[in-house]
């Protein structure tokens, strides 16, 4: 974990409770990175995490927002394969 503090001074004590803080919002994925911008009795924080929810795709099919087809019937498998499905060009 990469810890940077940019502005006032704050103690050792003072971060690991901004760390200890940032890891009770988020159980279960670990810091990269912890940002202290100190500022008077102010401190914002910014943090990246490593273990990040990955990303699920979710499409509108036949009026119908799906992640997966595993829940369609037939009749709706049948329809999204028969879709026209479109190039993107760059």
């Amino acid at each position: 974990m990469v810890i940077n503090t940019k502005g006032e001074a704050i103690s050792q004590e003072e971060i690991d409770e901004y760390v200890n803080y940032v890891r009770e919002k988020n159980p279960g994925k670990e810091i990269a990175e912890l940002n202290l911008n100190v500022n008077g009795d102010y401190v914002d924080l910014n943090y990246t995490l490593l273990n990040d929810v990955p990303f699920e795709r979710i499409r509108r099919i036949t009026g119908y927002l799906v992640g997966t087809l595993d829940r369609f019937n037939d009749g709706k498998r049948a329809e999204e394969k028969d879709r026209v499905k479109h190039d993107v060009l760059l």
